[in-house]
């Protein structure tokens, strides 16, 4: 397939273009109809909105708040009524708004003015959900009411349709992150055209993807955040798995392969891990799924489409733009050392080959700080508290944050979060005197019965995110409601909030459990053994702890909340960690499965799991530092979406990518892997031939054959005195009639391996510029034989003891 894609470039280009120009019309035309549904069976708030909807089916449509207060006087005053009522009245008369309740006229008007008379509020209700109201009706709301303020006079508003007018501009986020990530991809390659390679696949398949969100969204039941997340994990793995994919071809061409064979060969290899990891992150989203709750069903249609498609992309659009570019893909003066001194290999840069090193000779010392670091990240996992985020966790800033601290300020802090007490049997006098003695309550007023049912208006004298208000729910379900002897269920945003966080607590469990062992099956095929998939499993744990202790300190004990401009600290999203832990445990499979591949490779060729865990961290270190320092910008950049989850999710998930790879990846996964030495690898025979055979990436054609597992080789590290390595020195194997037999160059951390064609004695010789040769005898057996070389700078034939002689 990707030959046929790389020779057909330009059909699978404009196939690509048609798609995304055709979806993005059809979505255009259709619009969206995205709707929050909150299915919460077999519990209380449930129950009493489906009473409630049989009871009032007309009370649709979503309702906002227009909030004014006077610095001096009363709003009851006719110079203050002179300009709120006629913009009220005004407001009443545009089209799409359903009706505007105030505090000058009804017998339910004085209710709306606070006991010192200073503030007071309007309720206007929209013919449509907050979703569906044109932000152009929105924006004009807004500015009639905020035309009536003057001097001592202040207007603001508040509500979900008013949300929707001071986000962020659409497509905000999405654009820095690109950019940032650009930035990243320019530094890493050194080429506009292979930077803009991994940007143009993840824009395709978020493009499309994002497109198709919305047509579905007709169909069924998708949560307005499902789009951004669906983006905001989109660009993250589009890019990343491109940039996999174009550092494996870059290399090809480096080490003299045509275009067109390299394209195929990364494809072949880089290509499939893609695969492999797309389809572990459709599988940890999936996972979403035994929750039973309906509201993620959305998020996981709309993110696992918008993965799938960006795989795609990756594996077919991405092989054709390589063929449009040719060459091209590496820098100028990449094609010109290519031109001037013919193929060469890629080599891991001094750094990360320096740090490899470090790990395998302190790997204690390395593993114990990197738990000390993540552990203390996690303490604070311990105040972890699951709620609702409303609009008193906005900026200060806003027009929704400044009504609602109003409300707050003149009808008390339980106003913004009334209960809703729904009644179908008993003595309601009975039931709201009981209510109205109750410690936490601030007011209670019953509404007119109908279709017999009575709803209570229940006012907490505590605010809806605080734990007073949860213990308030509780006694009214266990203690008051039963006392009186009704038929009563408790309701409202604030008890489905409480009810959603506790069935997601309830849930958690299973579904973790259900990700780590589908994580672990396919860790176990993958690499034949059992401990990799077990310090993969906990590694994710840890770095799930860490990335939510993170979460907590941020956001729900305000560190840092004002520098970030984050809003008010208030619980943690109740959907936030089902959906956290779903992306990362696939995003730190991705990471595991291209660290632990290398690894796995270098042990079946050499058998040396020092030589296998330094080499695989090596080579793949800048590559994964390089994916995730590009997801970690483009998870920042949703704190400029405008949404709370969104960007909540955002800066979760980028201290957890950072974390996982900077600190596991790199640090702690190669520390335990030395101190475990050749039991990373141990799988019971029994075991092993009953597993399948699954080849993740299997290896690309080398120009020299590397050993069969348990044949001969010879393989080591050449070093100066000072014990640091030597790259680029030239190895040889001879005969002992001194006919060359093979020929390699040490790597960025020194290491070399020769392929030895059957046991016996050899003579091994090393070489490089600035440093005297060596040469040694060597008496190989059967298996591989480690063989070290010291070179002295400046000094001439030194010979080297025979391997058999060295301690």
């Amino acid at each position: 397939m990707a030959r046929w894609c790389y020779r057909h470039r330009l059909p699978v280009l404009l196939l690509w273009l048609g798609a995304l120009v055709g979806v993005g019309a059809a979505a255009s035309a259709g619009g969206t109809n995205y709707a929050n549904v909150f299915s919460l069976p077999d519990t209380d708030s449930k129950t009493a909105y489906d009473l409630m909807e049989q009871a009032f089916p007309k009370a649709a449509g979503d309702t906002d708040t227009v909030v004014w207060k006077v610095d001096h006087g009363s709003v009851r005053d006719a110079s203050v009524r002179s300009r709120i009522e006629p913009a009220l009245a005004e407001i009443a008369g545009m089209t799409g708004v359903g009706a505007v309740s105030g505090p000058y006229s009804g017998p339910r008007g004085a209710a709306q003015i606070s006991r010192d008379g200073s503030i007071a509020y309007a309720q206007l209700t929209f013919t449509e959900r907050a979703n569906a109201v044109p932000k152009q009706l929105v924006q004009h709301v807004v500015d009639t009411a905020r035309g009536a303020e003057r001097p001592g006079l202040t207007v603001e508003l508040g509500g979900q349709a008013i949300t929707r007018i001071q986000q962020p501009p659409a497509g905000l986020s999405e654009t820095v992150g690109v950019a940032a990530a650009a930035v990243v991809l320019f530094l890493a390659f050194g080429s506009l055209f292979a930077m803009l390679l991994p940007i143009a696949v993840a824009v395709f398949g978020v493009g499309i993807g994002l497109f198709s969100t919305q047509l579905i969204s007709h169909v069924t039941d998708v949560p307005d955040i499902a789009p951004l997340l669906a983006s905001l994990i989109g660009l993250g793995v589009g890019i990343d798995y491109a940039l996999f994919i174009v550092t494996r071809h870059r290399r090809g061409i480096l080490r003299g392969l045509d275009p067109e064979e390299s394209a195929v060969a990364a494809l072949n290899t880089s290509g499939r891990a893609v695969l492999f990891a797309g389809g572990t992150v459709c599988i940890a989203l999936a996972g979403m799924l035994v929750t039973n709750l309906r509201f993620l069903d959305g998020v996981v249609i709309g993110t696992s489409l918008t993965v799938v498609l960006s795989v795609l992309a990756a594996v077919t659009l991405l092989p054709a733009l390589l063929g449009l570019l040719g060459p091209r893909v590496l820098s100028r003066r990449q094609r010109r050392r290519l031109a001037e001194r013919g193929p060469e290999d890629e080599t891991a840069s001094s750094l990360a080959a320096r740090w490899s090193g470090t790990v395998q000779k302190r790997p204690r010392s390395i593993a114990a700080l990197a738990v000390v670091v993540m552990a203390a990240l996690a303490l604070p996992v311990l105040s972890l508290r699951l709620g609702a985020t409303d609009q008193g966790n906005d900026d200060a800033s806003t027009t929704t944050r400044k009504a609602y601290d109003l409300l707050a300020e003149g009808f008390g802090p339980g106003f913004n979060g009334p209960l809703q007490v729904v009644a179908v049997a008993g003595d309601m006098p009975t039931l709201v005197k009981d209510l109205q003695g109750t410690h936490g309550v601030a007011r209670v007023a019953a509404l007119p019965p109908a279709h017999g049912v009575t709803v209570i208006q229940v006012v907490p004298t505590t605010s809806p995110q605080s734990e007073e208000t949860d213990r308030l729910i509780d006694t009214l379900r266990d203690r008051v409601i039963p006392k009186a002897g009704a038929t009563a269920h408790v309701g409202g945003v604030t008890a489905v909030s409480k009810d959603f966080a506790s069935v997601t607590g309830e849930r958690l469990p299973y579904f973790i459990a259900t990700i780590v062992g589908l994580g672990f099956l396919l860790l176990l095929i993958a690499f034949r053994s059992l401990v990799v998939p077990l310090t993969a499993a906990v590694m994710n744990l840890i770095a799930a702890a860490s990335s939510f202790g993170v979460l907590v300190a941020v956001y729900q004990w305000g560190w840092g909340l004002d520098l970030l401009g984050l809003g008010k600290a208030g619980p943690i999203q109740a959907f936030l960690p089902i959906i956290m832990l779903s992306l990362l445990f696939g995003l730190s499979m991705d990471y595991q499965v291209f660290l632990v591949s290398r690894m796995h490779e270098e042990w079946v060729h050499t058998g040396d799991n020092a030589r296998a865990v330094r080499v695989g961290l090596a080579e793949t270190s800048r590559v994964i530092n390089s994916a995730a320092l590009i997801m970690v910008c483009v998870f920042l950049a949703f704190v400029l979406s405008g949404n709370s989850g969104a960007a909540m999710a955002g800066v979760g998930l980028a201290a957890a990518v950072a974390l996982d790879a900077f600190v596991l990846r790199t640090a702690l996964v190669p520390a335990v892997m030395h101190l475990l030495g050749r039991a990373n690898w141990w799988l019971p025979a029994r075991l092993e031939r009953r597993l399948p055979h699954l080849a993740v990436e299997p290896r690309e054609e080398q120009p020299q054959q590397a050993p069969r597992p348990g044949a001969s080789a010879v393989h080591g590290f050449v070093r100066d005195t000072e014990g640091d390595p030597v790259q680029g020195a030239a190895v040889t194997l001879l005969s002992k009639g001194g006919r060359q037999l093979e020929r390699v160059l040490s790597l960025a951390d020194g290491s070399y391996i020769l392929p030895v064609p059957a046991p016996g004695t050899y003579l091994v010789a090393a070489t490089a510029p600035s440093y005297g040769s060596r040469a040694g005898h060597v008496v190989v057996e059967d298996g591989p034989l480690v063989y070290d070389v010291e070179l002295v700078a400046g000094e001439v034939d030194a010979v080297n003891q025979p391997a058999a002689d060295r301690p």
